[in-house]
Parts: structure tokens; C-alpha cells; sequence
């Protein structure tokens, strides 16, 4: 994965987590700084994770355990980042919007 895709997944997942507030329940409303900032964390423990395991699982395994790893993630997030509270139901449904979402979000480049 090149440099601009991980670019527009970064701000993408920040932008989502903005508005995660609004229509998730038990995901409290976070301001610009507090998604930056979340969004740099996850992708930070995201991209550690996929170099400690690459590759090497099957794509139906990456996919539920990136769920699970995503959830657990955004509920982790809430010590780091000032403001951010989460429930373990709200991080369940942010992780699967914000994986519907970043199926959705073009980073490849022509």
C-alpha cells in the first residue's frame, strides 16, 4: 500500500469517526483535533498489527479479525484521546460502519 492510500484511509476514518457522535449510540460526539487523533492511533496500532502478521492469513480471517482488532481498538482509543467515549456496543458498530466505509473508499491510484 502506497503512502496517498494510507493518506486518504487516514483522513477518511477521521472523518467518520466525527460523525460516528451522531448516528452510533454509546460513541460520544468527538471535535477535529480528538478524530485526528484517534484516526493517527488507530492506524498507528492498525499498521503495527499488519506488519507483525502480514499477509498470512486468509482474507475471510483478516476480515473478522480486523473487525475484532478495530473494535478493540476504537474502545482502547477513548484513554489516549481526550473527550472520546465509548461503550463496547458503540465500538462494535463504529468498527463495522467505518469497515463499510473503507470498503467503499477508492485508494488505489492509476
Amino acid at each position: 500500500m502506497n503512502w496517498l492510500a494510507t493518506l486518504v484511509r487516514f483522513i477518511v476514518s477521521a472523518l467518520v469517526l466525527m460523525f460516528m457522535g451522531y448516528i452510533v449510540p454509546g460513541f460520544s460526539h468527538i471535535g477535529f483535533f480528538s478524530a485526528l487523533l484517534a484516526a493517527a492511533v488507530i492506524a498507528l496500532v492498525a499498521y503495527l498489527l499488519q506488519s507483525l502478521f502480514g499477509k498470512s492469513i486468509s482474507p475471510f480471517g483478516r476480515g473478522i479479525v480486523g473487525f475484532l482488532v478495530s473494535a478493540a481498538v476504537i474502545y482502547a482509543t477513548q484513554v489516549v484521546v481526550p473527550g472520546m467515549h465509548v461503550t463496547v456496543l458503540g465500538a462494535l458498530i463504529a468498527a463495522l460502519i467505518i469497515g463499510i466505509v473503507d470498503l467503499f473508499t477508492p485508494t488505489a491510484v492509476r
